[in-house]
């Protein structure tokens, strides 16, 4: 009389990201410390989720969010498409500015004859500025210590 073994996995928690199937265009984009992957759904209905939530409540700062939604605006593709985005690393403006980059490249993945458009707008431009490390003796990278004469 052996004991039924007991399943102790947990349930996969399911989140409306799930829900978006079919075909997509991949591509990551990054800044800062942010790295971005996204996944274009070209037959879509505009819905765009981040890490598992919806795009208001992750960016709820409208700048934010009209910044990473550019590159399908300037394409007249807002409405059209759904998208996936996992971000992570660096603070919500490093993100948005990764996502951008990232929704301009799986674009032009989608549709290559759109890479003139993007480039010109500076969407494909990854902007490579990183913080500068802090050196030995200072304060910062490049702040010395206060000097004394007497």
């Amino acid at each position: 009389m052996g004991k039924k073994p007991v399943d102790t996995s947990k349930p996969k928690k399911t989140s409306p990201a799930d829900a978006i199937t079919g075909t997509y265009f991949y591509a990551v984009g990054r800044r800062k410390s942010s790295i971005a992957t996204v996944r274009l759904y070209p037959k879509g209905s505009g819905k765009v989720y981040v890490n598992d939530r919806e795009l208001e409540d992750y960016f709820p700062q409208s700048i934010q969010r009209a910044s990473l939604l550019a590159p399908l605006t300037v394409v007249s593709q807002a409405g059209a498409m759904d998208a996936t985005i996992h971000v992570h690393g660096g603070g919500m403006t490093g993100q948005a500015e990764a996502i951008r980059l990232g929704i301009a490249r799986a674009l032009i993945v989608w549709q290559a004859d759109l890479r003139p458009v993007l480039k010109a707008q500076g969407f494909l431009t990854r902007d490579s500025r990183v913080k500068e490390r802090k050196k030995p003796g200072l304060k910062r990278a490049r702040r010395a210590p206060q000097f004394s004469k007497r």
